[in-house]
């Protein structure tokens, strides 16, 4: 199946590049109201069609799903903004004012009836309220025919030089998608494997287009330098006097521990000015990385923050990508964006579980070869008939899945350890 994608709220298109690495992929629409954003998307994603504007004003929404529809969207990725999702606001639920953009992504969902969404957000939406939320958003989608599956996903296990996790909520029409077929590396990628050949730049220094200086010293790296012959955004911060002081005083990959008690400030964070470790993941890169004093993000040596280049590396990002926007901007685009090597990942498990053979049959019976919990959703959603379950293991599949939730009559269903079997 060719999935055409339509990406709410897309920043600078984290989410839909990795998607487009698998070239069963493409993002024909996007929206944001982030102008630079926007731009980034367009000169990275050109066969995409930008629409710039606030999702919650009636036209820009009309231009969305028109569009949508005209360029037979089949598919909606989105990290819609949740700040009502929290262990405060559990009173109000979906009601809560803060969440109404998620309800404008659930609202457009409904319009457009794609075959699969994807919601990517904070990890703490499946804990908040002790899963009030997730349960909530389920039942939301459920009510409009979606098999839903949910995981929080920690980027590193994926091939991305950082320890992000965020949480992955994936509905589809004909499929529980099964989150165990994403494929993890065996070996997790350093900060020295990102970034340790991209020139060294003292504060202050750096141009938006350069030349590379060193030879590629990692198989990331390589990946990385695919397809671009220049180095887009490596651009070093010029920092305050007493900023460089206080970095020159913390030894390479340490951190504030080292600063005399009269520097220390008044942030409270234990990461504040620390270093990154040259032989370990990155901490997750958020939208102020440039400012030695927002955590754990000046270079593993040199007295300086990283470069957008070296957050961008961090993120998976390719060099061929080029950020457009003020400093501040591009910040944004990046500490918000989806690893691409992460969102890639998604998409060849998407991939998978829709072409693979999932079904064996003759006139007798039909046999699965799939995930007995993934499994027994679709069944309902098809409306299968059953009169009977049989379990090896566990017992508790016949217990959720009993007589009365299969809605059925005739038939019987065979539940084996490592699948489903339909007699009719």
């Amino acid at each position: 199946m060719k999935f055409k994608i339509l990406d709410l709220f897309s920043g600078a298109g984290g989410l839909s590049l990795g998607l487009e690495m698998n070239d069963n992929f493409v993002t024909v629409v996007a929206n944001d109201f982030f102008k630079s954003s926007l731009d980034t998307l367009k000169k990275n994603l050109p066969q995409t069609e930008i629409i710039f504007g606030d999702i919650l004003d009636k036209d820009i929404k009309r231009k969305i799903i028109d569009e949508s529809k005209r360029r037979k969207v089949n598919m909606i990725v989105s990290g819609p903004p949740c700040q009502g999702f929290s262990n405060k606001g559990k009173k109000l639920g979906l009601k809560d004012p803060r969440n109404f953009l998620f309800l404008e992504y659930v609202d457009i969902v409904k319009e457009l009836e794609p075959e699969i969404f994807i919601i990517e957000n904070v990890k703490t939406l499946v804990t908040a309220s002790g899963g009030y939320f997730i349960n909530e958003i389920q039942a939301k989608f459920r009510e409009l025919g979606y098999i839903v599956s949910y995981r929080v996903l920690k980027s590193s296990d994926y091939g991305v030089p950082q320890s992000r996790e965020r949480t992955f909520i994936i509905g589809s029409k004909t499929l529980a998608f099964n989150f165990d077929v994403l494929k993890r590396i065996n070996k997790t990628v350093t900060v020295k494997e990102a970034i340790s050949d991209l020139h060294y730049l003292n504060s202050g220094e750096g141009v938006v287009v350069s030349d590379y200086v060193k030879e590629p010293q990692s198989i990331y790296q390589k990946k990385m330098r695919s397809g671009s012959k220049k180095i887009f955004n490596h651009t070093a911060t010029a920092h305050s006097r007493i900023a460089l002081k206080k970095l020159s005083l913390i030894p390479p990959e340490k951190g504030k521990e080292y600063l005399p008690k009269e520097l220390l400030g008044k942030q409270k964070f234990k990461t504040t000015w620390g270093r990154l470790e040259w032989n370990n993941v990155s901490p997750t890169i958020d939208t102020r990385f440039d400012t030695p004093s927002n955590g754990k993000n000046s270079h593993p040596e040199l007295n300086r923050a990283i470069t957008p280049r070296e957050a961008a590396r961090i993120q998976s990002f390719p060099d061929s990508f080029e950020f457009l926007g003020g400093k501040t901007e591009i910040c944004r685009q990046i500490g918000n964006a989806v690893p691409p090597l992460l969102a890639k990942t998604v998409a060849d498990a998407i991939e998978i579980q829709y072409t693979k053979k999932r079904s064996y049959e003759d006139e007798r019976y039909k046999i699965y070869c799939d995930d007995s919990y993934s499994k027994i959703y679709e069944l309902q959603k098809a409306g299968v008939i059953v009169d009977h379950i049989i379990t090896d293991p566990p017992y508790n599949i016949s217990q959720e899945n009993n007589f009365s939730t299969m809605k059925s009559a005739k038939g019987r269903v065979l539940i084996l350890e490592n699948g489903i079997r339909v007699l009719i």
